[in-house]
């Protein structure tokens, strides 16, 4: 699905455009292209993850579900691509 569609046309939940801006609010300088593990794994990182994750209780199901997520958005999901976040 996800690379049969354009993914400016695919929602994920009836809310993505509010967990983007809320995201967007929480993370402003968070780079998404090319994620650095330390910005989602190390202790300060999880203190602001769980307060933001936390926001969609109720309102996404299975909110606090982990993902997996490619490092570099150019490249595909390969072992060394590829991080769990939960």
């Amino acid at each position: 699905l996800i690379s049969s569609v354009d993914p400016k046309f695919l929602n994920l939940t009836k809310v993505d455009d509010q967990i983007y801006g809320e995201f967007r609010k929480t993370f402003k300088d968070l780079k998404i292209d090319v994620l650095d593990p330390e910005e989602l794994k190390s202790e300060p990182a999880k203190e602001k993850w769980r307060p933001f994750c936390l926001r969609f209780e109720g309102v996404v199901e299975d909110f606090n579900y982990g993902t997996l997520l490619r490092l570099d958005c150019r490249q595909g999901y390969t072992e060394e691509n590829t991080i769990f976040g939960g």
